[in-house]
């Protein structure tokens, strides 16, 4: 007998060391401890043992049953462990990756691009870091001009900064292209500014066209197509007398609240109109700057803020909210 305990010890363990599961450790103890179990048919033999070797076959089965015991015992425990990692339901349904858009400015921008393609504009780009030549001077904007106070300008060393507004373009342009010339640049610029209607970096569409005959209704046909293509053809436009260093005559454009159609609400400041962008025909000493003849052509510009656009467009009531990264809100125009 006690050979076979042995071997029901050896056949116990290699048996144990190949369960995976913990509902796999119930069938086995009860197919070696369990009532009709392997070990209890051992020892139901004892009785023909003889007096002398009956204690000490008992103690053997004794130790053999306390020790599967705490064996499966320990078993289960390992098992469990192993299994209590983040649980996997497979019946539930499978959870899409987030996908990812295109930012409002960027779409708002494309918007824009393409409306000024389709009426015959080329895009043209510029340097960010420019030059006070290229940013105020040959703008008609000399050095202690007043204009130059509205710009809160960053400035590196002396006569390099960030580039205030989109207009420099032009200025390249008109030095390198010849004419005729009909551009939007948009771009970021840099103004040193931050609250709820204004950033430090924003973007601008600046646009030009100057060719021989080009009249203030040329400007007015391009922005009505504009105004009405992006907002619709129902809202209505309206020219004030403004003042630009670079353009004579100048206009600021307002187009009818898009909120309270005209009514006078809190956006609008009760006026029923919102200023939109400024425009004007290019000052004949623009062209000194670039070597054109102010008498054989005339041009127009125009230029507006996108985020204003974008602004106007969707509702939105502060600027700062473009640039906070918060996909909650930007997930809404992806």
């Amino acid at each position: 007998m006690e050979t076979q305990l042995e071997a029901l010890k050896q056949t116990f363990c290699e048996e144990l060391d190949s369960i995976q599961r913990p509902d796999e450790i119930e069938p086995m103890r009860v197919k070696y401890l369990g009532r009709k179990g392997a070990l209890t048919s051992i020892l139901r033999q004892m009785g023909a043992l003889s007096a002398e070797e009956r204690p000490r076959i008992g103690a053997l089965s004794n130790e053999l049953k306390s020790f599967m015991e705490d064996a499966l015992s320990q078993k289960i425990d390992e098992l469990k462990k192993a299994s209590s990692g983040p649980c996997i339901d497979v019946t539930l349904p499978g959870r899409a990756p987030r996908r990812g858009g295109i930012h409002i400015i960027n779409s708002v921008i494309r918007e824009l691009e393409d409306i000024f393609l389709s009426l015959g504009f080329t895009i043209a780009s510029g340097p960010e870091v420019e030059d006070d030549y290229h940013n105020f001077q040959a703008l008609n904007i000399p050095e202690h001009h007043p204009a130059r106070d509205m710009q809160d300008t960053f400035y590196f060393r002396q006569g390099i900064l960030l580039r205030t507004h989109t207009s420099p373009v032009q200025i390249r342009v008109m030095e390198k292209s010849g004419l005729p010339v009909r551009i939007i640049a948009p771009g970021k610029v840099y103004r040193c500014d931050s609250d709820v209607s204004h950033t430090p970096m924003f973007h601008q569409i600046e646009g030009l066209w100057v060719e021989e005959g080009i009249t203030f209704a040329h400007l007015k046909g391009v922005l009505y197509e504009f105004i009405h293509r992006l907002f619709g053809k129902d809202v209505p436009l309206r020219f004030r007398p403004s003042f630009f260093p670079f353009t004579e005559p100048s206009a600021e454009v307002d187009i009818g609240c898009i909120i309270c159609k005209g009514k006078g609400c809190r956006v609008c400041k009760n006026s029923g109109w919102l200023e939109i962008l400024g425009s004007g025909m290019v000052d004949p000493e623009v062209y000194k700057y670039v070597n054109i003849d102010a008498e054989a052509v005339t041009g127009f510009a125009f230029g507006l803020g996108i985020e204003r656009i974008a602004m106007l467009k969707y509702g939105i009531d502060d600027i700062r909210q473009f640039f906070d990264n918060d996909l909650r809100f930007l997930g809404q125009f992806a």
